[in-house]
């Protein structure tokens, strides 16, 4: 389990422009769940990542996975239990390295540095079979640069590597934003498989509300650094994206908009 307690976030803190981002927010995310997080820009939503990734230090509060308090653990060491693929296809792979490297690479991810050679032949046939799962043609295209590859095909290797090690959670930063309608259904589709089968607990940020609805056990809406809907189980199955748009709508007059 994620358990995030009475957390404390402000920007630019002691300044005309301070901003309270989070106060006194506490969410918990039990080991399997898929959750869905939407919500206008500003709302809280990637700072809740960064705030799990450890990428931001927190102002108050504690962060806790499975009982172990992370709060002040460096965001090198949660990578070790945490996957994370960024919106930008370009922040997830190393472009001018080869398919084959990049492989290398996240397969050593968490393993001692020493004197020996950084790509593992002995290892391709395994990334062969990894990357023939993704259905892209990437098995034949080992020793190609990454970055001569489209937005969709980095996507779906900053996926496959993000999830290659032993990991307890995903991180999905707006994976789909970047990347054409057809290849954001692609990459979904490659998403929800992934983390069927490795059964991994995962936070999804999305502007997409189709997305949100389709995909996950548990939606969350944030807006001003809280949670305003949370919807799990048969409730979260009843969700239609006019629901959604419904309460985005209400926010707005609230707001004055």
């Amino acid at each position: 389990m994620l358990e995030l307690s009475h957390i404390e976030k402000y920007y630019n803190a002691g300044t005309v422009n301070e901003m309270c981002m989070f106060h006194d927010f506490s969410m918990k995310i039990a080991h399997g769940e898929f959750v869905s997080v939407v919500g206008s820009n500003g709302s809280g939503k990637t700072s809740l990542l960064n705030i799990i990734c450890g990428s931001i230090p927190l102002d108050g509060g504690s962060i806790s996975i499975n009982g172990t308090d992370i709060t002040h653990m460096p965001e090198y060491r949660r990578q070790r239990r945490i996957g994370r693929v960024y919106q930008n296809p370009a922040m997830g792979t190393c472009p001018n390295m080869t398919i084959l490297e990049n492989m290398s690479l996240a397969d050593n991810k968490g393993k001692p540095f020493n004197l020996r050679w950084g790509t593992d032949k002995r290892r391709a046939d395994f990334y062969r079979q990894q990357l023939s799962s993704l259905g892209l043609g990437l098995e034949d295209k080992m020793h190609v640069k990454v970055g001569v590859l489209s937005g969709g095909q980095r996507q779906a290797m900053a996926l496959l590597m993000s999830t290659m090690p032993p990991i307890e959670f995903l991180i999905l930063d707006e994976h789909t934003a970047a990347l054409d309608p057809k290849t954001a259904e692609v990459i979904m589709e490659l998403t929800g498989k992934v983390v069927r089968e490795k059964q991994l607990t995962t936070v999804m940020v999305t502007h997409n509300l189709r997305y949100a609805v389709e995909y996950g056990s548990r939606l969350v809406m944030m807006h001003q650094g809280e949670a305003i809907m949370d919807r799990a189980g048969e409730e979260k199955e009843g969700t239609q994206v006019s629901d959604i748009l419904d309460k985005f709508n209400e926010i707005s007059i609230e707001c004055g908009n």
